[in-house]
This record gives C-alpha cells, sequence and structure tokens, in this order.
C-alpha cells in the first residue's frame, strides 16, 4: 500500500504518465466533460470533496509550470480566484474564456471531477518537468 501522496489510483496513474506540457483539469460538478476524455469522477455531494482540497493534494504530486482559468472566475468567484493566486504567480496563470476553457479540456488526459459547486471553479493544470 502507498505511505504517502495521492491514494487515488487513477489519479496516480494519469499524473505518473504525464509528459511536459500535458494537461489534467481540476472541474466541479458542473463543467461538462468531452466525450472520449477520461473523467476520474470523485464527488461524493454538493462540495464533497472541494476544489481547494483537490487542487491541494494535487499540487503535491505534480509539477506544473502553468494553469488555465476561465476569464469569468474573477468576477463570479473571488474567493476561488484568491486561493488560486496564492498558489501559482502571475506569470504561470493563463485565462480565456469559459467557451475556449472548455474547448481546451479536449486536449486534457484526464478531468477529474470535485463536487465543488461554485461557479467557474475549474483550472487546467500544464505539466512542467522536475530538471
Amino acid at each position: 500500500m502507498k505511505k504517502q501522496g495521492i491514494l487515488n489510483s487513477h489519479i496516480a496513474e494519469v499524473l505518473a504518465h504525464l509528459g511536459h506540457t500535458d494537461t489534467i483539469v481540476i472541474a466541479d460538478c458542473g463543467l461538462p466533460i468531452p466525450d472520449g476524455v477520461k473523467k476520474i469522477d470523485l464527488s461524493l455531494k454538493i462540495g464533497t470533496p472541494g476544489f481547494i482540497e483537490t487542487l491541494e493534494a494535487i499540487l503535491e504530486d505534480m509539477e506544473v509550470e502553468q494553469a488555465t482559468i476561465a476569464d469569468e472566475i474573477y468576477e463570479n468567484n473571488p474567493k476561488m480566484m484568491s486561493f488560486i493566486d496564492e498558489k501559482f504567480s502571475k506569470g504561470q496563470i493563463q485565462s480565456v474564456t469559459h467557451e475556449e476553457f472548455k474547448k481546451k479540456t479536449e486536449q486534457a488526459k484526464a478531468v477529474i471531477r470535485t463536487g465543488e459547486a461554485t461557479p467557474y471553479a475549474n483550472i487546467i493544470l500544464h505539466a512542467g518537468v522536475i530538471f
């Protein structure tokens, strides 16, 4: 049995297979997941698990060089945006319209669906390298 890190075997497998610039998505419970993209559904009930705790756990295991969010989060979910700002430097955060964000999810290796139920609590993480 694993002693530390991500215990969810589906997430651990996706993270182990990521290469430089590959992407994964952490999504709220309402984001549509494109056909053909692996869905890892963590949602138990509204709010559980939340976006914040899921993102924190992923960031402990994944080297991230860039993050993409929807422009709409700035106005519609400032609390979540504040958390994201704490986790990433300004140069690491790219924002696009929500419609463009949804298109970009089509290229993701996986979408991790949380129980989060606040607006635009979604992020695309772009894998970096550890050397």
